[in-house]
């Protein structure tokens, strides 16, 4: 008696994954006509007929997205979720808030919410993951959106903004106010947004003529400590330097913090700017100048263009929402205040 074919043995026989299978099965758009052709074909030879029942429980929607971030410590986070939250609510979607504490090895594991369908949808902010790796899951059919990184992929929003456009604004700033040596604190070692700012920092010193010094650039983690640390690291090697742009604004509390204990006066001795515009930068003394991203509405946009993708708009351009940045000049770097 001959066994009833299962998904996998199609997926086996037209030599495609089992989701692809399941996308040809359910008229998806996403497959093309010679991969279509193939599985139709290992269906009619196989004489394959699909469980009712499993498809019901995979189809089964639970009206929940995961939200996944690097730190949920961090303001930036803070004000995207914010943003993710409130769209989805309106949308009568709820949402799971994940920390994968910098550690990539937690994003991978977050993806399997989607495997096990305990996630309609999931959107990653600033991932550590490969283009590669996050490709592979939206291609099986999966809902994936990112914040903070452009991914062209026709399955895969994105907002995000220009992050070299950002480093090089910076970097031109403090050269009109007279700056020549200026030192860049990054992020994350494999952080996507930070390494745009690190390439727009360089572009923005040879631009202005200006030598690219390695001995002027640091890591500082995305934290306030991190960067209370890398500031000192460079100031103990290098004390020559008069202005420092950190990749985000927390950065930049760790050197208000290094310069007090060094006796550095901020801006007279030191003009320092951050990014995000986060509310504490105007708490401070003097208020801390930083380009302002509009996170609310990198978050919001974002869940709304995912959410409208679940439900069946699926569109065959790319993906991607570019939102504007401005840099906000305040007192750290040339003005009162």
């Amino acid at each position: 008696m001959m066994k009833d074919s299962k998904i996998i043995d199609v997926a086996q026989q037209a030599r495609v994954s089992p989701a692809t299978v399941s996308r040809v099965l359910n008229g998806s758009t996403l497959v093309t006509e010679e991969t279509k052709k193939k599985v139709l074909q290992a269906v009619q030879e196989l004489n394959y007929t699909p469980n009712a029942m499993g498809k019901q429980l995979r189809s089964r929607r639970t009206m929940t997205l995961a939200v996944v971030v690097t730190d949920i410590g961090v303001s930036y986070n803070a004000e995207i979720i914010k943003g993710i939250e409130n769209t989805a609510n309106m949308l009568k979607y709820k949402i799971l808030i994940c920390d994968s504490q910098n550690k990539k090895g937690k994003e991978l594991e977050f993806l399997s919410l989607l495997q096990n369908r305990t996630v309609d949808g999931l959107i990653l902010v600033t991932p550590q993951l490969t283009d590669e790796e996050i490709i592979s899951f939206a291609d099986e059919d999966y809902a994936i959106g990112l914040i903070g990184r452009r991914l062209e992929h026709h399955g895969i929003p994105c907002s995000y903004t220009d992050n070299q456009r950002i480093g090089h604004e910076v970097v031109e700033h403090l050269v009109e106010r007279g700056h020549r040596r200026i030192a860049f604190l990054s992020g994350y070692d494999q952080a996507v947004d930070s390494m745009g700012r690190l390439q727009g920092y360089r572009a923005g010193l040879e631009a202005a003529g200006l030598p690219i010094l390695s001995e002027l650039i640091d890591n500082g983690d995305f934290c306030e400590e991190g960067g209370y640390e890398a500031f000192k690291r460079l100031w103990e090697m290098n004390g020559d330097f008069t202005a420092v742009f950190t990749a985000n604004d927390e950065m930049a509390l760790g050197v208000y913090k290094a310069c007090a204990e060094l006796g550095i006066a901020i801006p007279g001795d030191m003009a320092v700017v951050g990014v995000d515009n986060i509310r504490i930068t105007n708490y401070v003394k003097p208020k801390i100048s930083s380009v302002e991203q509009p996170l609310y509405d990198m978050g919001a946009l974002l869940a709304d263009r995912l959410i409208d993708q679940m439900n069946g708009n699926v569109r065959t351009q790319k993906q991607l929402i570019k939102i504007h940045s401005t840099l906000i000049v305040k007192g750290s770097s040339g003005k009162e205040g």
